[in-house]
Order: C-alpha cells, then structure tokens, then sequence
C-alpha cells in the first residue's frame, strides 16, 4: 500500500521558531550556507558571522577547511532541488572526513516551513512572528 505524502506542513508557532532560533545562536557549530546572502540573513537573526562559511570555492576545499576547524556542522543549504544536492555531497564528503553533520536544524525547516532559500529566512520569521502579535 502506497504511503499518502502530506504536503501541507504544519506551520511552526512563534514560540517554536524563537525556540529554534535560539538553540541556532547558542549552538557553537559552524554553519555552512551556500551564498552572501544567505550569510547575511543568519547575521541579522544575530548569528555571529564568524561561524558561517558560505559556499565561495570548490566543495573539496569547503569539506577540508570544515574537517580542520570542528567536529560537528550545520548544514543549512537552501530547500530546493539544487539544495538538497548540494546537502548530499556535503554531507557524504564531510562524514567521510570524520565531521557529524548535525541535521536538526534543517529538518526543523523541511518539516515546519514552506520556505525554499535560506536567504529568506529573517522575513519568514519576522512574518511568523508578526502575525501571532497583532
């Protein structure tokens, strides 16, 4: 029996994006993202710059420069089809060298969000949380 694909994602409340917003800023982990953009939206969410490493050279050269400066990593690529690639190689060829990739907070995004760039994150946030208040 074929198993039936809820597309409707069940929007996160305000309490539970602060919450994982939260838990994002405190966790120490570098995050790697794919562009400037996507950088600056998790600096204005207050994500110190220095953890995130954006995507500006060859994979091969972003898996080694992650393998040598930490043990566990964020991966935060965006949610589309070229995303989810990008998070496979990433996670494969970082996992290879010996780094967990810690799949919280993008599994938090899939499954609560109809969000598909990271770079739109602070507006989606901002809107969530808006709303809620007024």
């Amino acid at each position: 029996m074929a198993r039936e694909i809820d597309h409707q994602k069940k929007e996160p409340t305000p309490q539970e994006l602060e919450s994982w917003l939260d838990a994002l800023i405190d966790d120490n982990a570098l995050i790697v993202v794919e562009g400037k953009r996507d950088k600056l939206a998790l600096v204005e969410l207050g994500i110190d710059k220095q953890r995130i490493v954006t995507i500006n050279k060859p994979l091969f050269a972003i898996v080694e420069f992650v393998a040598e400066n930490c043990k566990r990593v964020i991966l935060l690529t965006d949610l589309d089809k070229e995303g989810r690639k990008l998070y496979h190689v990433l996670k494969r060829d970082l996992v290879n060298h010996g780094v967990k990739v810690d799949m919280f907070f993008r599994a938090f995004l899939i499954k609560n969000t109809s969000l598909c760039c990271i770079e739109g994150l602070k507006q989606y946030i901002r809107r969530r949380t808006q709303s809620d208040s007024s």
